[in-house]
């Protein structure tokens, strides 16, 4: 196995993903809106959130209070998520698993939904962080978790913070300026574009992944004492990920 400078020499203990347009190639609240014939409009401040402005609780509010969901329609979500998940995404977490890495999902999206999805791809309960949403004896929405640190910018940065106490070495990955955040306290930042790419992002990251496939990742957070460990299956992701950076899929 060839050793590059660019790779890891120590392992990380932990690893955190954002979820939609990371793990999933749907943005959870805008297919909501979908349901209930607000794309357009709830889909824009999304993409301001997301890409530009960065997300502020004022705005999380706005567009629940626009979509106001109901509670099938969250649960449904989940489903939704697991139908739209990124190329092997479920294999590249079940690796980690194996090599005792500790996953967590961290996303502004809504509890139910991610937990389930998250659940799904082998990420334990207890591991997730999302916001909670509250729906009325009649599933009809009420109200959502105001007091999470997650519907604004700096939200994943705090959670990861705490993460810290427990991991020195943590890598993350995400998709938009609210994963940004973290960029200076985690081991190895990667950004993913491979579903919505952002260049301001991509400018802001010393790695970012250009590619739908998330085995992209596997080369950027282990190292070569890992690789030699890996099964052959594992092997053949790991040089899937390796032939998209060869390939210029990946900036770093």
């Amino acid at each position: 196995m060839t050793s590059y400078s660019w790779q890891l020499t120590s392992p990380i203990s932990a690893i955190a993903f954002d979820c939609d347009g990371t793990l999933s190639t749907i943005e959870g609240i805008d297919e909501l809106a979908k349901k209930n014939n607000l794309y357009e409009t709830v889909s824009t401040l999304t993409a301001e959130a997301m890409g530009k402005t960065g997300l502020t609780p004022a705005l999380y509010e706005a567009r629940l209070n626009l979509i106001k969901p109901r509670r099938e329609q969250v649960e449904a979500l989940a489903e939704a998520y697991l139908a739209h998940q990124v190329t092997d995404a479920q294999l590249v977490i079940q690796l980690l698993n194996r090599l005792k890495k500790s996953v967590y999902l961290i996303s502004a999206g809504l509890y139910p939904a991610v937990k389930q999805f998250g659940e799904k791809l082998t990420i334990p309960a207890d591991h997730i962080f999302a916001v909670n949403i509250q729906f009325d004896e009649a599933n009809n929405y009420l109200s959502y978790e105001k007091t999470s640190p997650l519907t604004g910018n700096n939200g994943k940065r705090e959670i990861v913070a705490k993460l810290k106490d427990k991991h020195a070495e943590i890598a993350y990955i995400g998709d938009g300026l609210n994963d940004i955040s973290v960029y200076d306290i985690v081991t190895r930042f990667i950004g993913y574009g491979g579903v919505f790419p952002r260049e301001n992002i991509a400018a802001r990251c010393e790695y970012y992944i250009r590619t739908r496939s998330l085995a992209a990742l596997l080369p950027l957070i282990l190292t070569t004492g890992e690789y030699s460990s890996l099964y052959e299956s594992e092997k053949k992701l790991y040089q899937k990920g390796l032939d998209a950076i060869h390939l210029g899929l990946v900036v770093k």
